[in-house]
């Protein structure tokens, strides 16, 4: 019957002779492994089952050496294999070669003659164990096997199967108390002289009333065992071994000593077959070795004649050559030696397999870290991409906005200019009031009462405060009380801006004649000369905004000089009263100093002064000496500054230095660091200009409207080009300003 149970059921509960059906796959290994931790302690014999082939030859050999030279080497390995799992934990092997055709069988046969009480197998899973075998070797020996026998089938280092016994064992396995007292008489054989008498056995036949059919139980020291069939003449051979005091062959520490090889026979009829069992052990504890062989004597016999005989002794002694023995002991250290060099070859190849497994497991992490970095900061990425892009849109649609603003306010000043040109044929042009009168309450309310947080410079006869009237930012510039000119200088400018409409001058909102207050546009971006030092640690401004700058200022002060009837000399150009929008668009401011002169040939002297205005540097010197004003006057003012939009540097000497440079073939160490790509060649067609236009005598400057106007808008147009490219690229030419779209900045560059 069968009856699964988990291994802590039968740990150390079980007792007897045990055995263990081995074979060359790896059901045998576990099998052992099993048996080792659950069914045997430190000291106890197990015996190893294994059934090979029947040989042809095997009934002729009659000596047993002859029978153990003839054993294939692979079997003797087999054995050799599961001595390791024995010898750590100190059990004694006896290997048993039962060589037969059937091998549930022979199995069964061997452990019924040897009163084998625990049987252990392997066996693998169902579906490999089916394929390499047509019939179920575990359960065929589990019913065959005699009912004092505890048959163990174990898969996967577990039961997979228990058949428990029925009652026990008729008589004790005299194969095992054999092999140990063995053991027990090698240990006593130094301690005992060399003559000591051997024990004999003797053949006897079988008692009908033994304890169990066809077997018989000797008495204490009798270590035969005969089983008799009436009905078989043939004869079973098993093959045992009994200890003969001084007769055993110890090897110790590699010294080898005689002894004697025994042999004795069990005789079971078979009428199917006749089976040969041949057993030998083999123990191996630290530096001990014992080897134990034996042979088969075969009987041909019958019935009749093993009765007859059965004080006959069976034991006969043959003697081993030293040469022998040493020659075995070469042979199974050389083996043992090649399996210790084979295992620990296994177990590099196992240890740095491992190691690969954890460097690729490693590797892989790390791969799998890499590609989720990879997939965030490609998401990052497209995410960014998706704000930059709901960012253009948003700026593409406030340009296309302010250019709608742009175009409607340039239409607005058109419509102003020609209605200022119309008006100014009037001879009372200048007596007109163009311009808001503001109370100064309301200028007073849109300052915060001129508060020091809302000033934003100082001018030349005043300080100026930003303020906040009719809803528009305003720059509100207050006269002061003890400017001795300041009065003058308020009419002039009231006389100059209410009569003056264009896009590149400074748009006069309204004024407070009683206190001498004016109220101008309010410019975002504040001076030129702030930007181009960087005041404020504003970002610098690019090369293509320098030259469309240049070509604004030079539109604004072309203006003045097209007035009419007669010409406005500004007197004052500098960086400092050009004023930027928040476009950086630039628009000439302060002309409280302009002077109206006769409209005569520009190379003539206009108007003469007794004193020179203006500021050191940019004053035309031909009017310091002389004190004759005329427009080419400004276009002196002029290419100081645009020597400056090209180096950003004072203007003191500054003409010189880029002269000088210009013919050493450095201008490039002159440029503004803070724009890395100049384009020289046109940097140095601007310089050259500039230099014609600071000519110290009048005559050698170049005119405005016929000569520096086309080249300045060359450049501009330049510039816009060069904006497109970079446009596209994704670079915009504003440093830290709001984006806009390029229709409306290539505008803003060719107002």
């Amino acid at each position: 019957m069968w009856l699964p149970k988990t291994d802590a059921t039968c740990k150390g509960t079980l007792s007897g002779s045990v055995a263990v059906a081995i074979d060359k796959d790896k059901t045998s290994q576990n099998a052992i492994k099993w048996t080792m931790e659950n069914l045997t302690s430190r000291g106890q014999t197990l015996a190893l089952i294994h059934v090979a082939p029947k040989s042809q030859s095997s009934s002729d050999i009659e000596d047993g050496t002859m029978h153990m030279q003839q054993m294939d080497k692979q079997t003797k390995d087999l054995f050799v294999s599961f001595h390791c799992y024995c010898s750590r934990k100190e059990i004694h092997c006896l290997d048993v070669l039962l060589e037969d055709a059937d091998k549930v069988k022979a199995i069964v046969e061997y452990v019924t003659v040897s009163a084998i009480e625990n049987l252990v197998l392997g066996a693998p899973s169902r579906s490999s164990f089916m394929r390499r075998f047509k019939t179920d070797l575990p359960t065929s020996v589990s019913k065959a096997a005699p009912d004092f026998c505890n048959v163990y089938v174990i898969s996967k280092g577990k039961i997979s199967s228990l058949r428990s016994s029925s009652r026990p064992a008729p008589y004790k396995s005299t194969v095992l108390s054999d092999f140990e007292n063995q053991e027990t008489a090698a240990s006593e054989k130094k301690h005992k002289p060399a003559n000591t008498t051997p024990i004999t056995r003797a053949r006897r036949s079988v008692d009908s009333d033994g304890p169990r059919p066809g077997f018989v139980k000797l008495p204490q020291g009798n270590m035969k065992m005969i089983g008799d069939f009436s009905d078989s003449g043939s004869e079973f051979s098993f093959i045992s071994a009994s200890q003969q005091g001084s007769e055993n062959s110890f090897i110790s520490s590699g010294t080898p000593t005689s002894g004697d090889r025994c042999s004795f026979t069990y005789d079971l009829p078979d009428s199917a077959r006749t089976s040969r069992m041949s057993t030998s052990s083999e123990q191996s504890i630290g530096s001990h070795r014992l080897g134990i062989k034996f042979t088969d004597l075969g009987f041909l016999n019958n019935s009749s004649t093993a009765s007859e005989e059965s004080g006959r002794t069976s034991c006969s002694y043959s003697s081993q050559s030293l040469d022998d023995v040493e020659a075995q002991m070469r042979r199974l250290r050389l083996e043992l030696k090649q399996t210790m060099d084979m295992y620990s070859s296994a177990c590099r190849e196992a240890l740095t397999a491992r190691q690969e497994a954890t460097e690729l497991k490693n590797l892989r992490s790390e791969e799998g870290r890499r590609m989720e970095e990879l997939k965030m900061t490609e998401e990052t990425a497209i995410s960014m991409i998706e704000n930059e892009k709901a960012k253009a849109k948003t700026a593409m649609e406030a340009a296309e906005a302010a250019n709608r603003l742009a175009e409607a306010e340039a239409k607005r000043r058109l419509t102003a200019e020609m209605k200022a040109l119309k008006e100014s044929d009037s001879p009372t042009r200048y007596t007109m009031v163009r311009y808001r009168k503001y109370t100064v309450h309301e200028i007073e309310e849109g300052t915060d009462n001129f508060a020091e947080s809302r000033k934003v410079g100082e001018g030349g006869y005043g300080p100026v405060y930003r303020g906040h009237l009719d809803h528009t930012s305003v720059a509100v510039k207050v006269l002061r009380p003890d400017a001795a000119q300041g009065r003058s200088q308020f009419q002039k400018e009231v006389e100059v801006l209410s009569c003056i409409r264009h896009p590149n001058m400074v748009l006069l909102l309204g004024a407070c004649p009683e206190y001498g207050i004016l109220v101008y546009e309010y410019m975002a971006k504040g001076s030129l000369d702030d930007r181009l030092f960087r005041r404020g640690n504003t970002p610098p401004i690019s090369w293509q905004l320098r030259f469309r700058i240049a070509a604004e200022i030079a539109t604004g002060l072309l203006f003045l000089h097209q007035t009419k009837p007669e010409p406005i000399v500004h007197r004052d150009l500098k960086p400092g009263n050009v004023l930027l929008d928040h476009n950086y668009v630039s628009k000439i401011s302060d002309v409280g100093l302009a002077r109206l002169v006769p409209a005569v040939a520009e190379n003539v002297t206009q108007y003469r002064v007794t004193s020179a205005a203006g500021t050191f540097c940019y004053i035309d010197p031909e009017y310091q000496q002389t004190g004759m004003l005329g427009v080419k006057s400004d276009v002196y003012s002029l290419g100081i500054m645009l020597l400056q939009l090209l180096t950003a540097k004072q203007p003191m000497g500054l003409a010189y230095y880029v002269e000088q440079a210009i013919e050493e073939g450095k201008l490039k160490d002159m440029l503004d660091p803070a724009v890395p790509d100049w384009p020289l060649e046109e940097a140095m067609s601007l310089a050259k200009l500039s230099l014609q236009c600071a000519e110290l005598r009048r005559k050698d400057r170049p005119d405005l409207g016929k000569e520096v106007m086309p080249e300045l808008n060359r450049l501009r147009e330049l510039g816009a080009e060069s904006l497109e490219s970079v446009f596209y690229a994704g670079h915009g030419p504003f440093s830290h300003s709001s984006q806009v779209s390029y229709t409306s900045v290539r505008k803003l560059l060719l107002i």
